[in-house]
C-alpha cells in the first residue's frame, strides 16, 4: 500500500498540470516606486519590460500609491525599465524561470537628476551648432537669450539674415523660406511674429536647408523651426521676464511662462508682449532729375500674445492636447516723405503717410496620439485653425505738390485649416517606415476703399480703384519615408505627392473690371538622405530634394501694397510658382578633447519659373520719376553657396561659435529705361528689358563667451555682411560689434543681462542704382541701443513636493496661475 501510494504521489508530482501549474507558465512583477528624497509613492511612473536585446516586450504605469504589477510575461532573461521625467532612470535585469514566476522588486528609490530635472527651463551658458541628418540645430545659451525678441536674435544664427527695417527673414540670401514655432505655421505675418516671442523662450533654432519629403515642400531656401522650451516638470513653476532697450524711444518686453503638472494632466500658459517705438530716416539722390527724396518715419508697436495649453495623459500609450494662441495687435506708423527738384520746383512734393494696423489672430489645435507596445511605434492625429483679420486705414497727406489727401481702407480676413495623420513604425532595430496624409485649405479675403482720387502733376484726374480681392488654396498630399542604418551609414528615401487647387479672384470699381487666375497641378517631390560616420570625429552627410516656392499674398495681391510720392508696390494675380531641385553635402570634425566641431557644407539649386521683381516707369507720369514695382516670372536659373559653421572652446573660460556663408545666384528681372533726358521724356522713350545679374553675398558672425565665474560673463559678437546685388539696385558692405554681460543670481534660477549693441552705430541700408534711374542712398534705424533685461525661474523642488502632498491627500490643486 506504501508503494501504491508512493508511486500516485510521484505521478502527481511530475504531471503538467498538477496544482495548476502548466508547461506554459507565465511570470509576475509587482513593486512600489517611491521619491528618494520625499519617501513618497510616485504615481503614473512608467514600468518598461523589455528583452535582453533591449526591445520592448510590454510595459504599464505606477498607480497612486505607487505600486505596478505587470503579468503575463514569458520565462527568460528581461530588462525592467523605469524611468520618469525628472529623474535618473532605473535598469533592473530579471529572470522568470523555475522557482520565480513571481518576482517582488520591494521598494524602488528613485533620485532626482540634476540636470534633467529642469532640463526645460535651465539654460546653458553657452550657445551650441550641431549638424544633424537633415538639419542644423542651433541651441540657444544664455550668451544669445537675452537679446531681447527672436527678431534680434535671429541677427546671431548663421546662415539667417534679418531685414532691420521691414524685419523680412532670409535664409542663405533667400527670403523664400518657411517659419514655424514647434513645427507648426501661423497666421500671424512672420516680421510680427518674430518681434513678439521673447528670445528667453527659445530653447532652439533648427535650420532645416533640405527638408525631407515628410514636410511641406514650401520655401526654396528650406524651413526654419523656432523650438519653444515646454514645461513638463510635475507642480507648479514658471518663469518671467523683462527687457527694455533705449537710443531715441524707449522699447520695453514682457514675458510670463506658467506651468502646473499634476498626475495625468499638464496645464500651462504663456504671455509676452512688446511695446515699442522706432525712429527709421533715409535718403535717396537722382542725379540725373537733381532731385532729393528724405525719410523720416515712427513706428508705434503694441502686441500681446497669449497661449494656453492642456496635455492629458490617459494612460501610458494615448495623450490628448488642445491648446489656443491669440495674438493681438496695434501699429500706428507716421512717415514723412519730402521730394525736392531742384531744376524743377513745380515738381516738389511732401507726403506725410499715417497708417494704423489692428489686427487679431487666433489659433485652436488639437492633437491625439496613440503609443503602441514597439517603442517608437505611434500614430497621431493633428488638426488646426487658424484665423486673422485686419484692419488698416492710411491716411496720405500731401503739404506740397499738385497731389491731393486721400484715405485708404484695407480690410483683411485670412483663415487656414489644417488636418494631419502621421503614422510612424519602427520596423526594426535599424528601420523605420514613417508616412501620413495631409490636407490644408487656405482662403483670404481683401477689401480696399479709397476716399478719392490722386491728381498728377499734370493735371490729369488717375482714381483709384475700389477692389476686392478673393484668393483660395486648398492642398492635399500624401508622404513616405523609409530610413535604414547599416553601422557607419544611414539613409533615408521619401517622396511626397500634392494635388494643388489656387482659385484667385479681383474685382475692381474702376469699369467694373475683374481679373481672375486659376491654377490647378499636381506635383511629386522626392527627397534622399545618406550619411557615413567614418569615425567618431568624421561625417559626412549627402541630400537632395524638390521643393516649391508658391507666391505669398503680397505677391500676388494687385491691390496697391505701399506708396511713397515716387514709388508703389503692386503684387501680380497671375503669379505661377517657381520649383527648385537642391542638392547639399556637409562635412562634420569633432575637434580633440571635445574642444569643439566644424562643420562645412555645400549646396546647389537648379531653380524653375523663378520669381523675381519687375521694375516699371509710372507711364501716366514719366517726367516725374515715378516707378511701379511688381514681381513676375522668368526662366531657369542657378544658385549655390559655402558655408562653414564651427564651436570651438580655447580655454575653460573662452568659447567661440563662428560661422562664414557664401551665396551666388543669377537673377532675372525686367526693368525700364528711358532713351531720352528725363525732363523731356516720353511714353515713346520707354525701353522695356529682361536683365539678369549675378549676385554673390557673403557674411562673417563670430560670437565670444567669456566666463568669469561661475555667474558672471560677458560676450562680444561681430557682423559684417558684403555688398551684393539685386535686380534695382547694388547694396554697399555692413558691420557692427556688440557687448554684453551675464550676472546670475538666486542659485542660477535668475539672470540679469545687460547690453550694448552696435557700439560703432555703423549699422545702415546703403546702396547704389541704375536703373531704371541712377540713385544712390541710404537708410538708418535705432541700432545703437542699450538693452537691460531680467529674467527668473521660480518653482521646483518644493513646489513639487507640496503639490504631490496635496494629490496624495485628495485635496484640490491650485489652479496654476489660471485664475
Amino acid at each position: 500500500m506504501k508503494i501504491l501510494c508512493t508511486l500516485f504521489l510521484c505521478v502527481l508530482l511530475t504531471t503538467p498540470h498538477s496544482y495548476g501549474l502548466s508547461l506554459d507558465k507565465k511570470g509576475t512583477i509587482f513593486g512600489t516606486v517611491i521619491d528618494a528624497n520625499l519617501n513618497q509613492p510616485l504615481p503614473y511612473v512608467n514600468v518598461i519590460i523589455k528583452s535582453s536585446g533591449g526591445k520592448i516586450i510590454t510595459g504599464g504605469i505606477t498607480k497612486d500609491d505607487g505600486s505596478f504589477e505587470i503579468k503575463n510575461l514569458e520565462p527568460g532573461s528581461l530588462i525592467v525599465n523605469i524611468q520618469y521625467i525628472g529623474y535618473k532612470t532605473i535598469n533592473k535585469s530579471i529572470n522568470i524561470g523555475k522557482n520565480s514566476y513571481e518576482i517582488n522588486l520591494g521598494k524602488i528609490l528613485l533620485e532626482e537628476e540634476a540636470e534633467g530635472l529642469d532640463e526645460v527651463t535651465v539654460v546653458a551658458e553657452v550657445s551650441t551648432i550641431q549638424q544633424k541628418v537633415d538639419r542644423k540645430i542651433i541651441t540657444i545659451g544664455k550668451d544669445l537669450a537675452a537679446t531681447g525678441s527672436a527678431s534680434e536674435l535671429m541677427v546671431g544664427i548663421p546662415s539667417v539674415g534679418i531685414d532691420a527695417q521691414t524685419g523680412d527673414i532670409s535664409l542663405r540670401g533667400n527670403q523664400n523660406v518657411r517659419v514655424m514655432v514647434d513645427g507648426k505655421l501661423s497666421n500671424i505675418p512672420t516680421a510680427q511674429l518674430l518681434k513678439q516671442i521673447p528670445s528667453t523662450a527659445i530653447k532652439s533654432i533648427e535650420l532645416i536647408t533640405n527638408p525631407s519629403a515628410k514636410y511641406n515642400p514650401e520655401g526654396m531656401s528650406g524651413i526654419i523651426n523656432i523650438v519653444l522650451h515646454k514645461n513638463t516638470m510635475q507642480g507648479f513653476n514658471g518663469n518671467v521676464s523683462i527687457g527694455l532697450s533705449h537710443q531715441y524711444e524707449a522699447k520695453f518686453n514682457s514675458a510670463l511662462d506658467l506651468n502646473y503638472r499634476n498626475g495625468k494632466f499638464n496645464f500651462y500658459g504663456n504671455y509676452s508682449n512688446t511695446i515699442s517705438k522706432n525712429r527709421t530716416t533715409g535718403i535717396v539722390l537722382r542725379p540725373e532729375n537733381n532731385s532729393e527724396q528724405t525719410f523720416k518715419t515712427l513706428d508705434k508697436q503694441q502686441a500681446h500674445l497669449y497661449k494656453f495649453g492642456i496635455d492629458f495623459y490617459l494612460n501610458d500609450k494615448h495623450t490628448v492636447s488642445i491648446f489656443t494662441t491669440q495674438n493681438t495687435s496695434e501699429n500706428n506708423t507716421i512717415s514723412e516723405t519730402n521730394a525736392m527738384f531742384y531744376n524743377d520746383q513745380s515738381f516738389n512734393q511732401k507726403q506725410v503717410f499715417n497708417a494704423m494696423g489692428d489686427n487679431i489672430s487666433s489659433q485652436y489645435n488639437f492633437d491625439y496620439k496613440i503609443d503602441f507596445n514597439k517603442e517608437g511605434h505611434n500614430i497621431e492625429f493633428e488638426t488646426d485653425y487658424n484665423t486673422f483679420n485686419n484692419e488698416n486705414p492710411v491716411d496720405f497727406n500731401y503739404l506740397l505738390g499738385a497731389n491731393k489727401d486721400y484715405q485708404d481702407f484695407n480690410f483683411t480676413e485670412r483663415e487656414s485649416v489644417t488636418l494631419n495623420l502621421d503614422y510612424i513604425n519602427p520596423l526594426s532595430e535599424s528601420s523605420k517606415l514613417e508616412a501620413g496624409l495631409q490636407t490644408r485649405l487656405f482662403n483670404s479675403d481683401i477689401a480696399y476703399t479709397s476716399t478719392g482720387v490722386t491728381l498728377n502733376n499734370q493735371g490729369i484726374l488717375r482714381p483709384t480703384p475700389n477692389t476686392n480681392f478673393d484668393y483660395t488654396r486648398d492642398i492635399y498630399s500624401a508622404y513616405a519615408t523609409y530610413s535604414n542604418t547599416r553601422e557607419t551609414w544611414n539613409y533615408q528615401i521619401g517622396i511626397r505627392a500634392e494635388n494643388v487647387m489656387e482659385d484667385a479672384f479681383a474685382l475692381s470699381s474702376e469699369e467694373a473690371s475683374t481679373q481672375q487666375f486659376k491654377n490647378d497641378y499636381f506635383e511629386i517631390y522626392p527627397s534622399a538622405f545618406v550619411t557615413y560616420t567614418a569615425s567618431d570625429k568624421n561625417a559626412y552627410q549627402i541630400s537632395y530634394s524638390r521643393r516649391v516656392d508658391r507666391p505669398g499674398i503680397d505677391q500676388v495681391n494687385p491691390i496697391k501694397e505701399w506708396s511713397t510720392p515716387l514709388i508703389s508696390s503692386y503684387g501680380n494675380i497671375n503669379l505661377e510658382p517657381q520649383f527648385t531641385n537642391s542638392i547639399e553635402t556637409n562635412y562634420t570634425r569633432t575637434l580633440n578633447n571635445r574642444k569643439g566641431s566644424v562643420t562645412g557644407g555645400i549646396f546647389y539649386r537648379l531653380i524653375s519659373n523663378e520669381i523675381n521683381r519687375a521694375v516699371f516707369i509710372d507711364r501716366s507720369d514719366v517726367n516725374s520719376g515715378r516707378i511701379i514695382l511688381t514681381r513676375d516670372n522668368f526662366d531657369n536659373t542657378s544658385a549655390f553657396g559655402f558655408e562653414l559653421t564651427s564651436n570651438y572652446r580655447p580655454f575653460k573660460w573662452w568659447n567661440i561659435n563662428g560661422s562664414f556663408d557664401l551665396y551666388s545666384q543669377k537673377q532675372k528681372g525686367i526693368t525700364e529705361q528711358l532713351t531720352a533726358p528725363i525732363e523731356t521724356a516720353t511714353v515713346d522713350d520707354i525701353v522695356t528689358i529682361v536683365d539678369e545679374v549675378d549676385n554673390v553675398l557673403w557674411n562673417f558672425r563670430m560670437y565670444n563667451n567669456f566666463s568669469l565665474n561661475k555667474t558672471i560673463s560677458f560676450t562680444a559678437f561681430g557682423y559684417y555682411r558684403g555688398k551684393n546685388k539685386t535686380i534695382q539696385f547694388e547694396r554697399k558692405a555692413m558691420y557692427f560689434v556688440n557687448l554684453g554681460a551675464r550676472i546670475g543670481f538666486a542659485q542660477g534660477r535668475g539672470l540679469l543681462s545687460l547690453n550694448y549693441n552696435d557700439i560703432f552705430n555703423t549699422q545702415e541700408f546703403a546702396f547704389y542704382g541704375t536703373k531704371p534711374f541712377v540713385q544712390e542712398g541710404a537708410f538708418t534705424w535705432e541700432s545703437n541701443t542699450w538693452n537691460v533685461s531680467l529674467s527668473y525661474r521660480f518653482g521646483g523642488n518644493n513646489f513639487k513636493a507640496k503639490s504631490r502632498k496635496n494629490r496624495d491627500n485628495n485635496t484640490k490643486s491650485s489652479s496654476g496661475g489660471f485664475i
